[in-house]
């Protein structure tokens, strides 16, 4: 079961009425819980699916720009991320993905390009193996999909091994977050024993995912080159672009990132050269 299906009524939140502005975006009800998202343009449905300790802000590097390209921008917050209350469910990528699987279904209700950038590739991709009917095309951006593609002593393992990183991390959630400063060591805790033990996906199981997927990643990025090679080899419809960049990509090459991203989106790229 989701856990926007079991909200902890005992958290503080701003006021959730229907439509309920803050900071750029607005509350909707999903399952029961109030999920944050910001929406903006026309077209087709592009939704953004964020990483660990971030938000929709994470994004805004590509937001323009996909509404320059004519769609419109779905950028939800997970719960317990940035304006998103938490639960007092723990953090698994299997309860992300229902959740957005739910999301999808109350704000967009039809099929919708996704963007999955760090923990977001793993909620994407899930979420396609589960409702294929709801995703057209997916970007995936560096993430590695079970331990072996997992980068040695990159972010991941640094987060694991020294709890210093938390007063970096916790900056935009205590601005921003509707349970308050304190709870970020309560969210910090759900994300470490998250990503200490998942996400372990069968690659074979990736046979089953149909929608046309790049892979993307930094060459110094926190998953290795040969397991981007392995999924996309898994996929039946995946291509694999590896760009000059770290795990930051989206962020510090938006030029080189941005119109590969939605030239994919647009449509498939030559598959053979035909003379």
């Amino acid at each position: 079961m989701s856990s926007l299906s079991g909200a902890d009524d005992t958290h503080t939140l701003r006021p959730v009425d229907g439509v309920h502005k803050v900071d750029g975006g607005e509350y909707i009800d999903v399952a029961g819980h109030p999920v944050w998202h910001f929406v903006d343009g026309e077209g087709t449905p592009v939704v953004l699916l964020h990483g660990a300790f971030a938000g929709a802000s994470s994004f805004g590097a590509q937001i323009p720009e996909i509404l320059k390209a004519g769609w419109k921008v779905h950028a939800p917050e997970r719960c317990g991320h940035a304006h998103s209350p938490d639960t007092d469910a723990a953090f698994s990528y299997s309860t992300m993905a229902d959740d957005t699987i739910a999301y999808l279904e109350v704000a967009i209700g039809r099929p919708a390009h996704l963007v999955g950038w760090s923990d977001g590739a793993v909620v994407a991709l899930l979420v396609a193996q589960r409702r294929p009917d709801l995703v057209d095309r997916m970007v995936l951006v560096g993430q590695y999909f079970n331990s072996s593609g997992r980068v040695a002593d990159g972010i991941t393992d640094g987060l694991l091994a020294d709890s210093s990183a938390m007063t970096f991390l916790r900056a935009e959630y205590d601005a921003v977050s509707p349970d308050g400063p304190e709870h970020f060591k309560t969210v910090y805790r759900k994300t470490i024993d998250m990503i200490a033990a998942e996400p372990e996906i069968d690659l074979a199981s990736l046979a089953s995912v149909t929608t046309p997927t790049l892979v993307a990643q930094g060459d110094r990025d926190e998953v290795t080159v040969a397991h981007s090679v392995d999924v996309v080899a898994a996929l039946p419809a995946g291509r694999l672009a590896v760009l000059p960049g770290t795990h930051l990509l989206p962020l510090e090459s938006p030029d080189v990132f941005n119109p590969l991203m939605l030239s994919f989106l647009a449509g498939d790229p030559p598959a053979q050269w035909d003379l």
